[in-house]
């Protein structure tokens, strides 16, 4: 019968250690325009989140849809606007673009902060990033 005590003693730190080696929630990373030129790491499974300053007032607005150079390695999930923190008429907000990592391996992430309707001009300003998927 010192069996059942000595069980119900290892099962709480046997199941503690399974816990532990089991895979946690998916990793999640942020960056910011600081981290443009870059390599940043990501396991598989993924959130890698970009903000990026922008003022949509001016015309000038970050691509809609980033350039990935392996889009089986990156996917690009989200887009979308975060209001200013001022009233202030022309008042900056942020774009918040977000991607999944899929597999293992590199891929470059870039975009133009630009004026969608003036074309063949250079972007005012460019954001590029190496992902390295784990």
């Amino acid at each position: 019968m010192k069996t059942k005590p000595a069980l119900a003693f290892l099962m709480p730190i046997i199941l503690s250690g399974l816990l532990a080696c089991s895979p946690g929630a998916p990793e999640e990373l942020s960056v910011d325009i600081t981290s443009s030129g870059k390599e940043v790491a990501l396991d598989a499974g993924g959130t890698l989140t970009i903000t990026l300053d922008s003022n949509p007032t001016t015309g000038y607005s970050w691509n809609e849809n980033a350039d990935i150079s392996d889009k089986t390695i990156a996917q690009q999930t989200g887009h979308k606007y975060q209001p200013p923190a001022s009233s202030a008429l022309g008042a900056g907000c942020k774009e918040i673009l977000t991607f999944k990592a899929l597999k293992s391996c590199i891929s470059t992430i870039s975009m133009g902060y630009r004026r969608p309707f003036e074309k063949g001009i250079a972007p005012a300003k460019t954001f590029t990033l190496s992902l390295v998927v784990k």
